[in-house]
């Protein structure tokens, strides 16, 4: 039998409190609350990181989803204006009666300016299908020298393309409107449309007695005597009442010479005919202002025998609606009003 083994001289190892002694212990029981708490910060960053992460991986997504949406808008919108302007081209080439509209004040950068509707006129009257142009016509008035460039223009139009231009009145043909209707082979009314005012105004307002009351001092510096001529907030002179009134009066009588030609043997004048008084569609047609009762399917079916009728109107593109919607027109706007406040010659 072998001998029992002798007990080992070695000893189990001590605590970590004996190996270290007193200062160590409690030197690790310190750092272990200290641990715990560096892990939950790390796991509060780590979440917050994935958080922004995400944050800017959907913002990037929105992003390119409103771009692509942006991008599919306007190929639509481009569709649509190509579309248009195909169907517009299958059907002018079919006899037709083209139809321009005059609607609202007559003014440069209005959709009833000049520039929009000679643009217009031309389109329509260059067109082998178009018949006849009948000019649209509800206007209380405006800007006699956009008048006058439309008027000439429809003087030459019809010596170059042998189409009659009529005019149709709805419910106003004033002032400005009747400067543009006058240069018409033909004027056709209602009844009850309102016709005429053929005269020329300026207006406008003194505020030199009311800043008196209010002790406000204007200053105005020019050179030129009559530099500041019209400012409202300083006296008017009889000097400047009277060079006011002369160029009124020249305007006014290029307006009457304008109706003259243009209804030649038609024309009844009276002392009133020219006074800037307005009548109804039938006094109109009894003075020689107006030819015949008539709208614009009567005068497209009657008069042109071409019943089918295709405007040719400049209107604005779904794109600039929508400018205008958000405020982009806002600025536009206000400098027109600003525009406004100095006095100009109106026919209206």
């Amino acid at each position: 039998m072998s001998e029992p083994h002798p007990p080992s001289s070695a000893s189990p190892l001590p605590p970590a409190s004996d190996l270290w002694g007193p200062q160590a212990s409690a030197t690790a029981a310190a750092q272990a609350p200290h641990t715990n708490m560096l892990g939950w910060e790390r796991e509060v960053l780590e979440k917050l990181l994935l958080g922004t992460l995400a944050e800017q991986r959907a913002a990037r997504r929105w992003r390119i989803f409103t771009r692509l949406g942006w991008l599919a808008f306007f190929a639509f919108l481009l569709w649509m204006a190509l579309s248009q302007e195909m169907t517009a081209s299958t059907q002018k080439s079919k006899p037709h009666t083209a139809v321009v509209a005059i609607k609202g004040e007559i003014a440069s950068g209005a959709d009833a300016s000049a520039e929009n509707i000679i643009a217009a006129m031309r389109s329509a009257l260059e067109d082998q299908g178009s018949k006849a142009l009948v000019l649209l016509i509800n206007s209380p008035g405006g800007s006699p020298v956009q008048a006058g460039i439309i008027n000439d223009e429809i003087v030459r139009l019809k010596a170059k393309h042998h189409k009659p231009i009529y005019a149709v009145v709805e419910e106003t043909c004033a002032s400005a409107a009747y400067y543009i209707a006058a240069a018409a082979d033909e004027i056709y009314v209602d009844k009850a449309s309102i016709v005429g005012s053929i005269g020329v105004l300026m207006d406008g307002f003194g505020f030199t007695g009311t800043m008196d009351k209010l002790g406000v001092e204007r200053r105005l510096l020019t050179a030129g005597q009559n530099k500041g001529f019209l400012d409202p907030f300083s006296p008017q002179t009889e000097q400047q009442r009277v060079y006011a009134q002369t160029m009124l009066d020249q305007i006014h009588q290029q307006f009457i010479a304008v109706v003259r030609a243009g209804r030649g043997n038609r024309l009844k004048p009276t002392e009133q005919t020219f006074s800037g008084l307005f009548w109804t569609g039938t006094q109109a047609i009894d003075m020689g202002l107006a030819d015949r009762l008539g709208n614009v399917d009567y005068v497209a079916r009657e008069v042109v025998k071409a019943e089918e009728l295709i405007d040719y109107t400049r209107h604005e593109n779904v794109a600039e609606r929508l400018a205008k919607r958000f405020g982009v027109a806002a600025g536009l706007g206000m400098a027109q009003a600003l525009q406004t406040q100095s006095a100009v010659p109106q026919l209206r």
